[in-house]
């Protein structure tokens, strides 16, 4: 029996990959279908599934690949791709290696410039607060665009009719390509660095979507909207906006239409300038007239006329107002007068020596006063002492003892009022009338009622 041989499960699928690679009907593959499960990864490659109704299949894009698209993938998004069908070795699935992937049904194009404005409008680059005024008279215009273009010489003959006194200073860009983008955005740095420019006009003539597309670039847009100077964007679409047309200050349809709007027109200035003209002359004549009018009216006036009268009632009103004077200051005088009075005989009232007179009398009599109380005090006192002397002596044990009486005591000092506070042989202090008798108990009998034997 011939021997076996068994595969390697890596072995078999390099097989199986050099199948599909030198498969030509492998190669190069339109495929459309439905985004799925989108991840971009932080080196920039795209990985992702396609999808119709009944069948999906993986997709990879590298970032050599995906670096010049010009929209953004999304989950949902039907898409054209093209690309090989290769097998990933490590997981042994088969997946499409995209080379090239443009949306289905909208044009590329068209599709990122409606990403790119939904992000700057949130980003607030088309906001009206930040837009900038322009000069109402500009002297330094500056144009950013092609130096050969039809725009430039349109933009200058425009300029030259409508305002001559303005200069202009042409700042060279490319305005098509891949490299019109930064062109442009170096054309408004440098346009920023120059003092004398006052406005900047930036934009090209007409074309197609692709040719003006420089204008839809992020970083022309972020340019002009980082300007210094107002900005007029003057891209020759009169139709279509670009986002160029968004982040400006202000939008022209057409380079003619920027430089008609960057700077007045003569004629309309020299007749503002008429205008006027007329209506200081009309403004002075008629205060002239009104002046005249009221010199007319002061030379009839009866001051005019009549300087002498006014004089002598001015003679009259100032004798009285002297009279009015004289009387007043008398008026004035006099109370004064009665008030200085009327302060020294308070100042006489309230002398010192006055002032001590007063205390010392009102001294003596409250000294009196005291006296008079204190005695009244000391005769209610001795009074109402003698009374309580009275009242105790009529109280005192010794008046009792006068009588015959006497008062046992214990050792300790208690006195005796029963026989059963004493014991047999204990010694008892006896106080009599005109002294004390220790004594020592033999014997003690209680009275009946008490119980005591």
């Amino acid at each position: 029996m011939k021997e076996q041989r068994y595969l390697s499960i890596n072995a078999l699928t390099k097989y199986i990959k050099r199948k599909f690679d030198a498969d030509p009907h492998l190669q190069d593959v339109l495929v459309k279908g439905e985004i799925s499960n989108f991840k971009q990864h932080s080196s920039g490659h795209m990985y992702f599934t396609l999808k119709d109704e009944k069948a999906r299949i993986l997709a990879v894009m590298f970032s050599a690949q995906n670096r010049t698209m010009k929209f953004t993938p999304e989950n949902g998004m039907k898409v054209l791709v093209r690309g090989d069908i290769s097998v990933y070795e490590s997981s042994g699935q088969y997946q499409i290696y995209v080379k090239e992937m443009l949306p289905d049904g909208v044009g590329a194009l068209y599709l990122a410039y409606e990403q790119l404005k939904e992000k700057l409008e949130k980003e607030g680059l088309f906001s009206p607060t930040s837009k900038q005024s322009l000069p109402k008279y500009p002297k330094t215009v500056g144009v950013v665009t092609s130096p050969t273009g039809a725009a430039i010489r349109d933009i200058i003959s425009t300029i030259s009719r409508r305002y001559p006194l303005a200069r202009i200073l042409v700042i060279p860009a490319l305005v098509q390509g891949q490299q019109a983008g930064p062109s442009i955005v170096r054309a408004i740095q440098k346009g920023n660095e120059i003092s004398d420019i006052d406005v900047l006009i930036v934009g090209r003539g007409g074309g197609s979507i692709e040719e003006l597309w420089a204008f839809n670039e992020e970083e022309v847009a972020r340019a002009i909207f980082s300007s210094r100077k107002p900005i007029i964007s003057a891209v020759g679409h009169e139709t279509d906006f670009t986002i160029a047309d968004f982040v400006a200050d202000l939008r022209a349809p057409t380079p003619t239409g920027a430089a008609e709007l960057a700077v007045p027109h003569i004629d309309e200035l020299v007749d503002r300038l008429l205008n006027r003209q007329t209506r200081v002359i009309r403004a002075m004549k008629e205060r002239v007239q009104l002046q005249r009018e009221r010199l007319n009216r002061t030379k009839k006036s009866y001051a005019f006329r009549f300087p002498e009268r006014m004089y002598e009632q001015k003679l009259e009103q100032l004798d009285q107002r002297t009279e009015d004077l004289k009387r007043g200051a008398s008026r004035l005088f006099t109370m004064k007068l009665d008030e200085h009075n009327q302060l020294i005989k308070r100042l006489a009232r309230n002398r010192p020596e006055e002032m001590v007179k007063k205390s010392k009398e009102l001294h003596e009599r409250l000294e009196k006063a005291l006296n008079l109380s204190m005695n009244r005090k000391l005769d209610q006192q001795k009074r109402q002492l003698n009374h309580t002397l009275i009242t105790l002596d009529a109280l005192s044990p010794l008046k009792v003892m006068d009588r015959g009486y006497s008062l046992s005591y214990r050792e300790n000092g208690d006195l005796i009022k029963s026989v059963n506070q004493i014991d047999i042989a204990e010694k008892l202090e006896v106080k009599v009338r005109d002294g004390s008798v220790i004594c020592q108990v033999m014997d003690k009998k209680g009275s009946e009622l008490d119980g005591v034997k």
